[in-house]
Formats: C-alpha cells, structure tokens, sequence
C-alpha cells in the first residue's frame, strides 16, 4: 500500500468534514427558522453570516482538491467562533447588558430551546464552529507536511 496517497488524502478528508459540519449546521439553522419559527436574534444572524458561506466554499476546495481553501475558510469559521462564544457568554449572564447588541427584536438572552438541560442554539453553534475551527486547522496542518 503506497503511504503517499492516504497522507494525501488526509487534507481532502479534513475540509470535506468540515463540509459536512457546516452543511449540518445551516440546515439545523434553517430548520429552526423556517419550520419551527424560531427567530433568530442579532447573534444568531451574525453566527449565520459566517456559517452558511462555508457550505458553498468548502465543496469548490474539493473537486480537485485545493488546500488553499483552508485559507478563506478558517477565518469564517474563527470569526463565527467568536461570535458564537460571545453569546453562549451572553446567555450564561457573563457580559453585561449594556454590551449586548439585541436591545431591539428577539433577546439574545432568550434560550428558545433546551435539550438535556444544557444544549441550547447558541452552544449548538460554538460546538460547530469549534469542530469546524479543528477541522480546518487539522486539514491546514496536514497540507503543509
């Protein structure tokens, strides 16, 4: 068995996980907008903003495979990573009301669901973001050898 082609498959397989995460976490936040009509607050847009470009960039870094694409998508996936930490921070009462940006609209405290007593959209989000964030970077570390 050459050993050069599972090391180069490794990348390939890092970024089209990280596909099917971000694939997986639009669709979950789509279903929770337009079939549960959950609104999304001001966060949740933001999380969107930079979660559902990844569903169309990642798959054009695959077909061929392009370890260039870790590029532009890390930086989304890091920057909603942010923005998600900031509102499960927000939701746990950790950053004060005066720099929360729902003052108008859906309150970004408002747990909409909760599952298990812990699982809520906002750690749903951190917990994709953080998977995609460790995907990305794992595919990166492994192009570059």
């Amino acid at each position: 068995m050459d050993t050069t082609d599972t090391t180069a498959s490794l990348p390939w397989t890092g970024v089209f996980c990280a596909w099917v995460v971000a694939g997986a976490a639009t669709l979950g936040a789509l279903f929770f907008s337009e079939v549960m009509n959950l609104p999304p607050c001001v966060l949740c847009w933001w999380q969107r903003i930079f979660m559902f470009p990844l569903v169309l960039l990642l798959p054009l870094g695959l077909f061929p495979f392009d370890p260039r694409v870790v590029r532009y998508a890390l930086p989304l996936a890091a920057a909603g990573w942010g923005v998600a930490l900031f509102h499960v921070l927000v939701v746990l009462g950790v950053i004060p009301e005066s720099l929360q940006p729902c003052s108008q609209g859906v309150p970004c405290r408002e747990l909409q669901i909760q599952w298990l007593g812990f699982l809520n959209i906002p750690v749903l989000s951190l917990m994709a973001f953080t998977l995609l964030v460790a995907l990305l970077w794992w595919a990166r570390a492994r192009s570059n050898r």
